[in-house]
């Protein structure tokens, strides 16, 4: 007579405990803003992170383990054995399966128990299963989804796929600040002239021409034309005179938004600011680029001046207060160069987040 080798303490598999209402342990966030933000990709790690070693990170409070397979596919789940609670990151992968530190059971690609060693021939419970998430790769970065409401596409950036242009992944910036204020302070065009004096910004430019925001199905483009020009400071003199700079943003709710800059001829420069929302006030940043132009050129010059650009955001978003970005527009005050700030508050409302928003 076999026996099973695990007894749930419970009656409901994880999967449907989460249904249930049950929360990541800790949550940051409030109930109805966490199920709004769920069912959307956010970049977890690099693919060059990903190999067949368990990787642990934290997306909306949720630990999620990432490993990949032989075939070269990934697998993503919850970071935790049902057994004892051992994070399965601490653990190992083996013939496409990962195997838990504490106990050594083994769990499938599809998070199916297939072996428990103290209990080799006994039968497995099927509620022994881990919780598995959409994972996919593009850019470079690792994707992740915690939970599947149908198909979903990334946010679109197609020149990274282009051979004419030249790739760059600079690091992920960790950002004690929430992801959609760090956002918003990415689609702002009027504090260039006082944010950053030291990298492109130019204090006697401060004027924000007017600019038009049209709504798309995935989010909003502004698009936005000034004499302030992109260069660093120290390459200023090769700003034409009389050169009208195009800035495109294209918003992908929530999170992420690709700048496009129009520079002299056909250069073109493409930023995918990607901010991934590890808890309500916690972000890891993501910023992939590419562009056409000076392809032989170093990276570190872009990659420092890349840093240097976020550091100077990074300086006040940290510090704003409230720390979570408000939905209700009477909360704050605005002005005409706000157009892009209260389109995208307008946006996250429309998510089905909340007034007071806590991500």
């Amino acid at each position: 007579m076999t026996t099973s080798a695990f007894v749930p303490a419970s009656e409901l598999t994880t999967s449907e405990s989460r249904q249930a209402g049950i929360l990541p342990r800790g949550c940051t966030f409030s109930e109805s803003d966490w199920r709004a933000l769920a069912p959307f990709w956010y970049p977890v790690a690099f693919s060059h992170e990903i190999t067949d070693q368990p990787y642990a990170a934290t997306l909306l409070d949720e630990r999620v383990v990432v490993y990949r397979l032989s075939d070269g596919t990934l697998s993503a789940a919850r970071d935790i054995c049902y057994h004892r609670g051992v994070p399965l990151s601490l653990g190992h992968v083996e013939s496409d399966e990962i195997i838990c530190k504490y106990h050594g059971l083994r769990y499938d690609r599809n998070g199916k128990c297939t072996c428990i060693p103290a209990h080799p021939n006994g039968a497995i419970s099927p509620r022994l299963r881990l919780d598995m998430f959409g994972v996919q790769e593009r850019y470079g970065l690792v994707w992740v989804r915690l939970v599947d409401d149908g198909p979903l596409p990334l946010p679109e950036m197609t020149e990274w796929e282009d051979p004419d242009y030249l790739n760059v992944l600079p690091d992920s910036v960790a950002i004690n600040a929430a992801a959609g204020r760090q956002v918003e302070g990415f689609l702002d065009v009027s504090h260039f002239a006082f944010v950053h004096t030291a990298s492109f910004g130019e204090p006697d430019n401060p004027v924000v021409p007017d600019y038009p925001v049209v709504k798309t199905e995935t989010g909003f483009v502004a698009d936005y034309i000034s004499t302030v020009s992109n260069y660093s400071h120290e390459f200023k003199h090769l700003n034409p005179p009389g050169f009208l700079w195009r800035r495109r943003f294209e918003v992908f709710f929530p999170f992420t938004a690709k700048l496009t800059v129009f520079f002299p001829g056909d250069a073109r420069l493409h930023i995918l600011n990607v901010a991934s929302p590890v808890s309500a006030r916690k972000t890891r940043l993501f910023v992939p680029i590419c562009r056409n132009f000076d392809k032989d050129a170093p990276l570190q010059a872009t990659l420092d001046f890349n840093y240097q650009v976020f550091a100077e955001d990074i300086a006040i978003v940290e510090r704003q207060f409230p720390e979570d970005l408000p939905i209700d527009l009477q909360a704050e005050a605005h002005f005409p160069a706000d157009r892009s700030s209260i389109a995208y508050r307008r946006g996250l409302a429309g998510l089905g987040l909340g007034r007071s928003y806590t991500a």
